[in-house]
């Protein structure tokens, strides 16, 4: 998108403004607020990779924004755009993130300046492998101190890559999996990582459309069923997110993509959309009754329930806030509102999921995968069987005591035992679930709290204010 050549700096900026005002309402001592707010370390690093018989040399940078938990936790970015301040932003939030959901992760981030786009397959191993050994060598990554995940530009492909780098360094740890999440499943992966974020910004948008309080104050009713959503960026969260929504009943009326975008009121295919662009090479000329626009950002300001920005930070600025006709925006990607469009929303009423909430479904399952490295064991592989026995032995006896006979597809619901991916699913939701409640919490307890991020930063800063208290750093 566009927009991102607006540098990192603005959105750190953002970050810490938004820090600053929920910090505003703790109670926590002020030592305590610095030592959450700043970043523990940063680390920078240039090195040589051959590309097409010439030395190239790249930047690489590491940010481990909060050590209150180990291992710190965060993806990692390929991009020309990466700079040091927008990795610094991306690690604080992480922080907050993880405290928010409960997962015993501190906050890290990091890039590479690289266009993965442009860049060959052997090119891309060997910067990634190169940029694994640089952060080995300083014990900046492993099961128990830092563990990496994609990011934007990054897939599972360069998390095996990180992962085989760094087996080949510590041969013999039989935790060494666990160094980076976001693998294949075949090399250590966990199942339902893929979706994870789509799935979550899904159960997180699917509360928020059942808490009828909120929904009052904006004029629309309960469910998702028949909300009409936007959606900024088809790439892995967008495209999952609108799946789901899409299954549950809501209307994708529009899709932007950097290429340009759709728009129908009467509702896209997402399916089909993803599979046109994957024919294609982009989402336009899709069908008849579809209006294009080959700038995409003017699809922000139009008529939609829910505004799901799932591309970039910094894409609901000062100049197009005013604009926005969305009810509730969605926050899909890292850091999409500036503080200065956030003021500006919530004035006229617009409700703000924010992305430290929302999109935490990547980092909760990165989590259940970090455990399966750790254990050894796939989930669900124990109790699978006895489970099902257990039920089949209840559904004899119940059609035994009746003389009822259950259908087969009532049966093959009822029996069926918990797998990896019915696991994960059930933790993610449950996740989800519990945190927007807690967010709705401090809203309701803690005076002078009227927004969700607001509240999800308050909710965060606690947590971590324990958790300094209980390592004895602070009284």
């Amino acid at each position: 998108m566009s927009n991102h050549l607006v540098k990192g700096k603005d959105f750190y900026e953002s970050v810490l403004h938004f820090y600053d005002h929920a910090a505003s309402f703790s109670k926590l001592d002020p030592g305590i607020l610095s030592q959450i707010r700043t970043c523990n370390s940063i680390y920078k690093v240039n090195f040589p990779v051959e590309v097409d018989g010439h030395v190239q040399v790249f930047e690489g940078i590491r940010v481990q924004h909060s050590h209150h938990k180990l291992p710190s936790k965060g993806g990692i970015r390929y991009s020309i755009h990466v700079d040091e301040e927008e990795v610094m932003a991306l690690a604080t939030l992480m922080t907050f993130k993880c405290a928010l959901v409960d997962v015993p992760f501190g906050g890290a981030k990091g890039g590479v300046k690289i266009n993965p786009r442009t860049s060959s397959v052997q090119t891309l191993e060997r910067v990634t492998r190169r940029y694994a050994s640089e952060l080995i060598k300083k014990n900046l990554i492993g099961p128990g101190m830092d563990v990496p995940a994609p990011d934007y530009g990054t897939s599972s492909r360069e998390m095996a890559w990180i992962a085989d780098t760094y087996l080949t360094f510590k041969y013999g740890d039989t935790s060494a999996l666990g160094c980076v999440t976001g693998k294949p499943v075949g090399q250590g992966g966990i199942r339902g990582r893929t979706e994870a974020t789509g799935l979550g910004i899904f159960y997180g948008l699917r509360e928020l459309l059942e808490d009828e309080s909120l929904l009052k104050k904006l004029g629309l009713t309960s469910g998702m069923a028949g909300k009409r959503i936007i959606v900024q960026g088809l790439g892995n969260v967008g495209y999952h997110a609108a799946h789901f929504c899409q299954r549950e009943g809501a209307l994708i009326v529009g899709i932007a993509e950097r290429e340009g975008g759709l728009y129908n009121p009467a509702g896209l295919d997402v399916e089909e959309v993803f599979k046109h662009r994957a024919s294609t090479g982009s989402i336009l000329n899709f069908h008849p009754d579809t209006q294009d626009f080959e700038d995409s950002l003017q699809l922000l300001e139009y008529e939609c329930d829910v505004l799901l920005p799932a591309a970039l930070e910094n894409q609901i600025h000062e100049g197009n806030a005013k604009n926005i006709k969305a009810k509730i925006i969605a926050e899909g990607a890292n850091g999409p509102t500036t503080q200065e469009a956030e003021k500006v929303l919530l004035e006229r009423g617009v409700v703000i999921l924010p992305d430290l909430y929302l999109n935490a479904g990547g980092v909760t399952v990165s989590y259940f995968e970090w455990l399966k490295n750790l254990s050894n064991v796939r989930f669900g592989r124990m109790g699978k069987r006895a489970e099902e026995a257990s039920m089949k032995r209840l559904v004899m006896t119940i059609e035994q005591t009746t003389g009822k006979m259950v259908s087969e597809r009532e049966r093959a619901l009822i029996i069926h035992g918990a797998d990896e991916i019915d696991l994960v699913r059930s933790g993610l939701e449950d996740t989800m679930i519990t945190a927007y409640h807690e967010i709705r919490d401090v809203m309701k307890q803690v005076p002078g709290i009227t927004d969700l991020r607001t509240a999800a930063f308050y909710a965060a800063i606690e947590k971590i204010g324990v958790s300094y208290q209980a390592l004895g750093i602070f009284p």
